[in-house]
């Protein structure tokens, strides 16, 4: 039988111990494969967070003219539902802001930053960036971009 000797083929036949080792490494086997797949997986980035619910900002005004103004940031999640506890950063995009202003939103969503934007010389316009941190421990994220204000010579 495949080169064998008659007597070598006895032996295998009667050696029971053929399966005895079998299931055990089945078992290593797979919790090695089940550990490896989980490694990969959290290395992976958004797998993790299969239930994340992403963030959006809804400020008002949209349009606004250098000078001071306060915007009213509304922060709600994928379904509309406004979010609360979630921090605002409004930052310079491409029109100037003398650093970052930051707020809070409140039970309705809603955050109000106090902005004074302005315009370099001979620009028409710019925009201001909206940042949202989302409140710690929760399932949501802001890894989108979010409405810009749009900042507009007089």
């Amino acid at each position: 039988m495949f080169g064998l000797e008659a007597s070598s083929v006895d032996r295998l036949r009667r050696d029971e111990r053929a399966i005895e080792g079998l299931p055990i490494r089945l078992v290593i086997a797979l919790v090695v494969g089940v550990a490896s797949l989980s490694v990969m997986m959290n290395m992976i980035s958004g797998i993790q967070g299969l239930a994340v619910t992403e963030l959006d900002a809804r400020p008002s005004p949209e349009v606004v003219t250098p000078g001071s103004h306060e915007l009213d940031v509304t922060v709600v999640g994928a379904d509309g539902d406004p979010v609360s506890d979630a921090t605002v950063v409004v930052k310079g995009g491409t029109a100037d802001l003398d650093g970052v202003e930051t707020a809070t939103t409140d039970e309705s969503g809603t955050a109000t930053v106090a902005v004074s934007p302005g315009l370099r010389p001979n620009q028409e316009e710019g925009t201001l960036v909206i940042d949202v941190k989302p409140p710690a421990g929760s399932q949501y994220a802001d890894e989108r971009g979010n409405t810009k204000v749009l900042v507009v010579a007089e």
